[in-house]
């Protein structure tokens, strides 16, 4: 598990260049066979791959400059002036001010430069990807003219998608326009590079799928008939989690509800589209907050906390069947933590995807947060056994701020003290029964809580870290193989004897 972002370079976030096919090198020469990544659509306040100005889009900032040099859309003198960013995190504000001066850079170059070819593949990509594209792109450049400002907050017109402003601002805002369209066919055209290298590789992409979209996004912008809002486009009620052991108010995540009853009219065309960009973009989907596909918390817009919410029924098996129907089976991973009911372990029997296993839950010393399901004895075949995610800290700094009785628990489980506990905890999810095992980078690398991706419910800070390409050892790329192959997990190679 490792997300773009987190990729060494020069130009303070990692990209899809170089950088990731060393990676994909990486994974390959130790057997790995997946490689998981975050939402990649591009971020907003916060820097949250899950919360995202469109869950169509990808995110320019991800875009290789060097790409563009070798494009002749830059001209290697373009990359020289590049600030020294820091290797280890991400300064996202320094990050987009340079990267979008770039980017803005080679689309005035191919508007004057462009071979026919190229134009033709950037037409060819407009067309065929209209029916996100168009929606996104104006927005996009709404929220330029508007320096960044959510949608609530524009002219009521355009905001509420009237027939005038919408037959005015694509005119008026048409080289901007035309900028975001360019920044999505580079986004896409080097994804796609990469995933085919992935892919002859043996490596297939696992990505994720939200539930929920982020208010400020072309989608609740362009589709606010499939949203709880209110005649202005305000949400009227937004989603959460309810009070629990953790949390005596519970969790506000403030995305705007869904109206499955109006989505289900036209056979939940929007998220047959969604699931369908998904699929060109990675080859497995991890459903996060699969539970709300059951029920989720609805908590009344306005509201301080998430106390006052209720339970509000998803559309459950109908909508995936659905789904199924339009794009055949979905090779997807269900993310089923925290609350679960009786009603949604129905739901993901009768679906038969897998759920997930923690292992840092499993050895809890608090009854509130252990599971004694994620003890690796207990797993069945069909789930998928993670150290962590990236909500978790590292598996270092997890056991650092371990209780004892904690570090005892899983003594016990190990028959030992462990020396390696990110090696340990590697070990127990590779020889588990579960059909799939996923781990952070973080854990390969041994690294502690510095390593951690995002803390929830932190609002500032997260997303950031970064490796550097040092890392990737022949000590660390030897014992990955190694544990793999003991357990099983490798690539069956072709037998050269035969033909």
């Amino acid at each position: 598990m490792l997300h773009p972002t987190s990729l060494p370079g020069r130009f303070g976030i990692g990209d899809l260049g170089d950088a990731a096919r060393r990676f994909v090198d990486f994974l390959a020469a130790s057997g790995q066979q997946l490689w998981q990544i975050m939402p990649l659509g591009p971020t907003g306040y916060g820097d949250s791959p899950y919360q995202t100005l469109s869950a169509f889009a990808g995110n320019p900032l991800l875009i290789s400059l060097e790409r563009l040099v070798d494009e002749h859309i830059l001209a290697p003198q373009d990359l020289a002036a590049a600030p020294p960013f820091p290797g280890d995190r991400v300064d996202f504000g320094r990050v987009i001010e340079f990267k979008q001066r770039l980017l803005r850079l080679s689309f005035e170059n191919f508007k004057l430069n462009a071979s026919e070819p190229q134009r033709q593949q950037l037409a060819a990509f407009i067309a065929d990807n209209h029916g996100w594209l168009d929606d996104y792109a104006l927005f996009a450049a709404l929220k330029d003219h508007h320096a960044g400002a959510s949608w609530g907050t524009w002219d009521r017109e355009i905001a509420t998608r009237q027939p005038a402003a919408l037959a005015y601002w694509p005119a008026a805002l048409a080289d901007g326009l035309h900028y975001h369209q360019y920044a999505q066919f580079q986004f896409f055209a080097q994804w796609s590079e990469l995933k085919r290298y992935a892919n002859r590789l043996g490596i297939r992409l696992v990505g994720d799928i939200p539930i929920f979209v982020a208010y400020d996004s072309a989608d609740a912008w362009a589709h606010q008939e499939s949203f709880c809002f209110d005649e202005n486009g305000r949400p009227t009620v937004v989603a959460g989690v309810p009070p629990d052991y953790f949390s005596a108010t519970g969790q506000l995540w403030g995305n705007p509800h869904y109206r499955w009853d109006i989505m289900a009219r036209d056979g939940y065309a929007w998220w047959i589209a969604r699931f369908k960009m998904a699929f060109q973009l990675v080859d497995i989907v991890r459903l996060d907050h699969f539970r709300g596909f059951e029920a989720s918390w609805a908590v009344p817009a306005g509201a301080e906390t998430a106390v006052q919410g209720a339970w509000v029924k998803g559309p459950g098996v109908a909508f995936f069947r659905a789904v199924e129907q339009a794009l055949g089976p979905l090779p997807m991973i269900a993310e089923d933590l925290g609350l679960i009911t009786p009603e949604v372990e129905a739901l993901l029997r009768e679906l038969q995807f897998p759920g997930m296993k923690l292992l840092q839950f499993a050895f809890t010393s608090d009854p509130r947060a252990m599971v004694p399901g994620f003890l690796p004895h207990n797993f069945e075949r069909n789930c998928v056994v993670y150290t962590g995610t990236h909500d978790n800290d590292t598996t270092v700094g997890w056991y650092n701020a371990a209780s004892e009785e904690e570090r005892t628990t899983l003594s016990r489980y190990l028959g030992r003290r462990p020396d390696e506990v990110h090696w340990e905890l590697i070990r127990l999810a590779l020889m588990s029964v579960a059909h799939t095992a996923i781990f952070p980078l973080q854990d390969v690398l041994g690294i502690g809580s510095e390593g951690r991706m995002n803390t929830p419910g932190v609002p500032s800070g997260n997303w950031g870290w970064r490796f550097a390409s040092g890392m990737l050892t022949d000590a660390a790329r030897d014992r990955l193989k190694e544990l793999t192959e003991t357990y099983g997990r490798a690539p069956r190679r072709p037998d050269m004897g035969t033909r």
